[in-house]
């Protein structure tokens, strides 16, 4: 936990032309997040990659770690590079699913990467952040904290929350007066988790459970819920692409890392390498926060990044005063039964 908040703390701090391109005829498949997400990534990075002379199929899924397990066990990856969250990298790392990272392979510093030294098997390429925001034209007083989300009679109307326990529980926890600090002392025992269960219920028949980052901006659209939660650069492009009347809460925003992960036994190695090289660049990854407010892993890539976007990345000083230091390791342990217990509690 200590070092998973000095690693994130160090984003605040950070600030090549090292392209790579794979053998003529490669054909590799890159599976992500869909969405606003995905389209950054497409054009950071997977369309720059083809145009220079390379072939990608794209894929899309919602983090499952079964498929990635279900494919390396049963001996057919046809996923040669995989965009993961931290626990599932964690997890997915620690039973041999994923590859072991070579560095020495990439060519790249590793101690240039934020987060990199976590664990062995993939490359950390943005920071993002769970957050919530609201229709700036539905709800007056404005909500500004997080505990807000809890308060139904201050702030009437449904909440879109991500049908996951996943940064729930922590925000519930802490609605429920637990310090931040003490969150995952308290929900690794069974009093804790029942007590963040026990917050969520003063507003589950309120909460519309959405399983795709694009579902909570057109539900807030569409006037269904007045409160979200999403990934902020989901909110972002809202805002800036579609004009939506968006704000978003930074209060205990949840930031995390995504990576590029290689399924363990792809027939592709070395092609996927060649595109993580690739991905990797400074450049490349300043280009990407163009299209969406995810922060560049690459310490390099700070300097390159518009000014105009700064404010609205995770990163941003002002965004971290009151963060959540989310604990993937925790995740990576407890993810299966807190699953388990999650999904028994919504069939209640």
């Amino acid at each position: 936990m200590k070092k998973l908040s000095i690693v994130l703390g160090a984003a605040l701090l950070a600030g090549t032309a090292l392209a790579a391109t794979a053998r003529a005829g490669d054909d590799i498949t890159i599976t992500s997040w869909g969405g606003a997400y995905q389209e950054s990534q497409r054009k950071a990075f997977f369309d720059p990659y083809t145009t220079a002379g390379n072939k990608i199929t794209e894929a899309e899924y919602n983090g499952e770690i079964a498929k990635l397990r279900a494919m390396v066990e049963a001996k057919n990856v046809t996923w040669d590079v995989v965009d993961v969250d931290t626990q599932t990298a964690l997890a997915a790392c620690a039973e041999g699913t994923l590859e072991t990272i070579d560095w020495n392979k990439l060519g790249l510093d590793r101690s240039k990467y934020i987060g990199a030294d976590i664990q062995d098997c993939a490359i950390p390429n943005i920071i993002y952040s769970t957050v919530i925001a609201y229709d700036t034209t539905k709800l007056n007083p404005a909500p500004t904290k997080m505990e807000d989300l809890f308060d139904l009679q201050k702030f009437p109307g449904k909440r879109a929350l991500q049908k996951n326990p996943f940064v729930n529980l922590e925000w519930a926890l802490i609605a429920d007066g637990v310090a931040p600090a003490d969150v995952y002392k308290v929900l690794g025992t069974p009093e804790g988790v029942d007590r963040a269960f026990k917050k969520l219920d003063t507003i589950k028949k309120d909460v519309v459970w959405w399983e795709s980052g694009a579902q909570p901006p057109q539900l807030l659209a569409d006037g269904q819920v007045a409160m979200a939660s999403d990934w902020n650069g989901r909110f972002y492009a809202a805002v800036k692409t579609d004009k939506k009347p968006f704000k978003i809460i930074w209060d205990r925003q949840a930031p995390d890392w995504d990576w590029w992960a290689i399924p363990k036994g792809t027939p592709k190695l070395e092609a996927s390498y060649a595109f993580l090289k690739y991905a990797s660049d400074a450049q490349r990854m300043a280009d990407q926060t163009k299209y969406i407010s995810y922060g560049p892993s690459n310490k390099d890539s700070s300097p390159l990044v518009d000014a105009a976007i700064l404010p609205d990345l995770p990163t941003a000083p002002d965004n971290m005063k009151t963060v959540l230091a989310v604990d993937p390791q925790f995740w990576a342990d407890h993810g299966d039964e807190l699953r388990e217990r999650f999904n028994a509690w919504l069939a209640q």
